[in-house]
């Protein structure tokens, strides 16, 4: 298994792998959590009027029980990392897709508010250890030279999970003949948008039992033959084995098992490099791209657009987020990470402000002018767009890469945390402040897309093409 005049070190993690097909296709399998990430966060988007008719509730419930599903994220995100350190990452992976899948059958069925309310806490589990365990079972199993472009896969798989969901809700929609309550084969046609996602969620558990353990974790167990192949596989015959084996445990006898307490700081409670993940974590969300993706359709009705229009609307943003992750995916590793954070941050202030203004034109009878419509539609795409080639791609690039291995898990938990709780709060707040000013709330996007400028500039630093045991 071992060469003996090979290169090594970062030599070797340079070298282009004989496999390279099979690293894509098992950095594919396991983004395939994103795809359920991206599926399951947005398909709501396309139920949203129809749970406030069916239940009667007004905009404050209505944003508790779509927000509600944010609290399984957090918990989930926060307890991934420590469970994954404990039986592996296939496993989690595993247990994800059960939970995806329990949670889209009892979705598409609830008997009650508070019964579908569950069953979106329990899929929220499932995104949750989703949104952790992606890219870091990704950057370990990636060569440090296309570790960036690989580690873009879990949000390609995400961006690709809420376009097909908008296109399946369009479809569905347009088989109900345009209504979201109209029945199909006995049941609503928002229940069949929710219990569409069982496919998926089954396919992903079925992939999960195709790809190999991390190296990392299968060291950490005492499989060091077993991690020997996998490393084989995903670096290259070329890469002397036993050196890179030698790194890794080198690497983890610096380190323990990370815990919470390890991210304590002496005097600003977490370590300065937990606070920068948790920052990029929150300005993610903050911007409001969430509102796109789980209140698009109500937002285009409220402002006077047909129902099916609205849905192919929020398709049509869902292609533009496809289109700037390509993008990302393509720079992240020339140009690196920080400047995409930085022309992403000033494209997102620029267009949401275009919102802001666009919306302030709303009549009273809750339409907007032919201009303000289409540059409040342009605006709307290109936000997505600024957001998807640059902070979309890189905080999760960041959150695979820049933490120290001895903290790595837990720490990339807590910043997912907090981007879960950051992603309610857009989330619940959204239905009532759109209610008290659409524009107002635009322009507050628009603000924290500006201080995340400063925020990249200050305190975030470029991880392009260092290997995962040099971060720290």
């Amino acid at each position: 298994m071992t060469s003996t005049a090979q290169p090594t070190g970062s030599e070797g993690r340079k070298a282009h792998p004989e496999h390279l097909g099979h690293v894509i296709f098992i950095t594919a399998a396991a983004a395939m959590g994103g795809f359920l990430f991206g599926y399951d966060s947005s398909v709501i988007n396309g139920a949203v009027e129809a749970i406030r008719s069916r239940y009667d509730v007004g905009s404050a419930l209505l944003a508790q029980v779509i927000a509600i599903a944010l609290i399984g994220c957090a918990i989930g995100a926060a307890t991934a990392g420590r469970i994954a350190d404990r039986i592996g990452r296939i496993r989690v992976m595993q247990i994800a897709s059960v939970l995806f899948t329990v949670s889209a059958v009892g979705s598409a069925l609830p008997f009650a508010l508070w019964d579908l309310a569950f069953w979106r806490i329990i899929g929220g589990f499932a995104i949750g250890m989703a949104s952790v365990i992606g890219p870091a079972y990704i950057a370990e199993v990636s060569p440090s030279a296309y570790r960036g472009r690989l580690g873009s896969f879990q949000q390609a798989a995400i961006v690709v999970g809420i376009a097909v969901s908008q296109l399946v809700n369009w479809g569905i929609l347009n088989l109900a003949d345009g209504e979201q309550r109209g029945k199909i084969a006995g049941l609503e046609a928002w229940q069949w948008m929710l219990g569409v996602m069982v496919v998926p969620a089954v396919l992903y558990g079925l992939l999960s039992f195709a790809i190999p353990e991390s190296p990392r974790y299968l060291i950490s167990a005492g499989k060091v033959s077993r991690a020997k192949e996998v490393l084989a596989e995903v670096e290259g015959h070329t890469v002397n084995l036993d050196t890179r084996v030698t790194e890794i445990q080198e690497a983890m006898r610096r380190e323990h098992k990370s815990s919470f307490k390890d991210l304590l700081g002496s005097r600003m409670g977490f370590l300065p490099i937990v606070w920068v993940g948790i920052g990029l974590s929150v300005f993610q969300q903050l911007v409001g791209i969430n509102v796109a993706f789980y209140y698009s359709s109500a937002l285009w009705q409220s402002v006077g657009i047909d129902p099916s229009a609205s849905f192919f609307y929020s398709f049509t943003t869902s292609i533009i987020n496809i289109i700037g992750t390509v993008i990302a995916m393509v720079f992240v590793d020339k140009i690196g990470r920080r400047p995409l954070a930085l022309i992403g941050s000033a494209g997102m202030a620029i267009s949401l402000a275009l919102e802001a203004w666009a919306f302030s034109a709303k009549t009273a009878a809750g339409t907007l002018p032919p201009t303000e419509g289409t540059v409040a539609l342009i605006a709307a795409h290109v936000f997505v767009l600024f957001f998807a080639l640059s902070w979309g791609v890189v905080v999760w690039v960041f959150l695979g890469e820049m933490f120290p291995n001895k903290i790595r898990a837990a720490a990339l938990g807590v910043a997912a945390c907090a981007q879960w709780i950051a992603n309610w709060a857009i989330t619940a707040s959204f239905p009532s402040l759109s209610d008290w000013n659409l524009s107002g709330t635009y322009v507050i996007y628009a603000v924290f897309a500006l201080l995340s400028i400063p925020f990249v500039l200050k305190f975030v630093k470029e991880t392009k093409g260092k290997a995962l045991e040099e971060m720290g």
